[in-house]
């Protein structure tokens, strides 16, 4: 896990610049070999690789995937949906959705909504028919709500940076 439950609270892992450059570094490009990354951050392979292991194994680093155009693979309308459920069926939604090939993101959220989804689909006709006949019976479900993405401006931010320059301002411990 990223970070460790103290007393109610979350606690981020404490991170030297070294693995701030190393994470940054992989987010950027995650498909380097451990040496192109030390020669990055000014460390040799075996370290470099010890501190990745050590990212890796304290939840930092979660894993490394392939980003894909969903464009590219039909999948031209992105859409949010806020999902109003019943107060009995959390849990029967969660699962439902973990199961749902359509969801690619799922959040509790505050406020009117109890949950923001991301789905995809190939077409306004297919959006239709995913919330009509499928979103819509899912366990609980009471009440749907959607945007649709007109235009994508920005995909795959960065968290890095961010994280690294805002470090200490906010704490999330008590």
């Amino acid at each position: 896990m990223p970070a460790d439950w103290v007393a109610g609270s979350l606690r981020m892992k404490h991170m030297d610049k070294l693995d701030w450059k190393i994470v940054g570094e992989l987010e950027r490009d995650g498909r380097q070999s451990y040496a192109d990354l030390g020669e990055q951050i000014g460390l040799s392979k075996s370290p470099c690789w010890s501190r990745v292991k050590n990212l890796e194994e304290s939840g930092v680093i979660e894993g490394y995937a392939a980003r894909i155009d969903p464009i590219a693979i039909g999948l031209a309308v992105q859409s949010f949906v806020e999902v109003q459920i019943r107060f009995d069926a959390h849990t029967e939604f969660e699962a439902a959705v973990l199961a749902h090939p359509a969801v690619v993101e799922c959040h509790t959220t505050a406020g009117e909504s109890d949950y923001l989804l991301k789905i995809f689909a190939r077409s306004a006709d297919h959006l239709d028919e995913l919330l009509r006949h499928n979103l819509s019976k899912l366990p609980g479900v009471q009440r749907l709500k959607t945007v649709v993405c007109l235009k994508t401006i920005k995909r795959h931010g960065h968290l890095t940076e961010w994280a690294r320059t805002t470090e200490g301002r906010a704490s999330a411990s008590s």
